[in-house]
């Protein structure tokens, strides 16, 4: 992928404002007899999870990949408890990439963006001890209590809204496609972490 990472560096340098989306998707290979395998979402499903951080432009251009991790799971033991490396990791990883590309490219800002599975405080740590060289977006999970008092949610709720975007949501098991609308607000600090990105609205 090396050759790929650079190329896609090469492009990233040609814009001021660059997303780096990270999200993790599923590699089934139920039914095929290959090594290194382990259980999906469902435990009987084989497969590998991939976790990419696609380079993308504000006018959605595709730039490539800048970060890719896989890994298998191990199987639940009898108690139901599985081993393993710690998923979470992958988003803290994944923003640290980020951060290397943004030192790298100082004239480009690029802002980390992912789904709920990043809201977490370790990613907002390691940020604020890198001093912040790439921006993130991260769609809360977590009405975090705030350094100046109050949640997260409330106050993200009375700030302005910074942008919208209305998109279908695919439909899934027992939900139908309907349309959603997102909207971008300044983050506020939070307890202990700082400042450094925003969280998308809940809705």
């Amino acid at each position: 992928m090396q050759p790929h990472w650079e190329r896609t560096a090469d492009r990233v340098a040609q814009f001021p404002v660059v997303l780096c989306i990270a999200d993790t998707t599923e590699l089934n290979f139920n039914g095929q007899e290959m090594d290194g395998l382990g259980p999906l979402s469902y435990e009987a499903q084989r497969g590998m999870f991939l976790h990419p951080t696609y380079a993308v432009t504000p006018d959605r251009e595709q730039l490539g990949v800048i970060d890719a991790w896989m890994w298998a799971r191990e199987p639940k033991d009898a108690d139901g408890n599985r081993g393993g490396i710690k998923e979470s990791v992958r988003w803290i990883e994944g923003y640290e990439r980020v951060a290397e590309q943004a030192a790298l490219l100082p004239q480009t800002r690029l802002v980390y963006v992912t789904d709920r599975e990043g809201d977490i405080a370790e990613l907002m740590a390691r940020a604020q001890e890198l001093g912040q060289p790439a921006d993130w977006l991260i769609r809360s999970q977590h009405n975090r209590d705030l350094a100046e008092g109050g949640k997260l949610w409330a106050s993200v709720d009375a700030s302005p809204v910074l942008g919208e975007i209305t998109f279908i949501l695919p439909g899934r098991a027992g939900q139908k496609a309907r349309s959603q609308t997102g909207t971008t607000c300044p983050t506020c600090e939070a307890a202990g972490y700082g400042r450094g990105g925003a969280h998308l609205r809940r809705g």
